[in-house]
């Protein structure tokens, strides 16, 4: 009867030390996220794994277990400013309204304003009427119109990059499905971009 006793007692007593082993998935230093041993240290698998329990997530991964590396928050994209040209210039033309100099003073103070400019673009769009060369030289004309009024703002001329996509790179429709013109498409597509391009922004 002793020795039953005596068996009986070390199996209860292997019981609870192999209870104790077991991963904990209850809070730990680790928010849970891990299966613990009793001194609160990470359970591996065979593999050298770290065992995760159902609240694991990759942002609360710890470097013991391959995470915790930082993580870099994205860069912010670089400021791009469209103007339509229906407000900045008469229709075929590229001197600027008064309306126009309105809007490019604002813009001039902005640009100034900013830290760590490297580069202003600027690019000018058109609708597709008249011809395609016609219109790659009209969207030139409006940009530089734009970047040597912002220079005489104080934007450094050096600093501005100044192309013409002419009619290639429409943000709109210039017709309709049914090939009928669309006066509201083409606005759209008559403007000029400007991308100010700082040491903390990608394009």
């Amino acid at each position: 009867m002793k020795v039953k006793l005596h068996k009986l007692s070390l199996g209860l007593a292997a019981s609870m030390v192999l209870f104790a082993a077991l991963p904990a998935h209850a809070a730990n230093k680790y928010g849970c996220i891990y299966a613990v041993d009793p001194w609160d240290k990470i359970v591996k698998d065979p593999w050298g794994r770290c065992i995760r329990t159902p609240y694991w997530t990759a942002e609360k991964d710890v470097a013991e277990c391959g995470g915790g590396k930082p993580v870099e928050p994205p860069t912010p994209a670089c400021e791009k400013v469209t103007l339509g040209t229906d407000a900045l210039f008469e229709f075929d033309k590229y001197n600027l309204k008064p309306t126009g100099q309105a809007r490019l003073t604002q813009l001039a103070s902005d640009i100034n304003r900013a830290e760590k400019v490297t580069k202003v673009k600027i690019v000018g769009n058109t609708d597709s009427k008249g011809t395609e060369e016609y219109n790659y030289k009209l969207g030139h004309r409006r940009a530089n119109t734009v970047a040597a009024f912002l220079s005489e703002k104080g934007v450094p001329r050096s600093k501005m990059a100044v192309s013409s996509d002419g009619e290639l790179n429409p943000v709109a429709p210039n017709t309709l499905p049914n090939g009928k013109d669309n006066p509201e498409g083409r606005a759209l597509n008559r403007r000029v971009d400007v991308t100010t391009i700082t040491e903390m922004c990608r394009e």
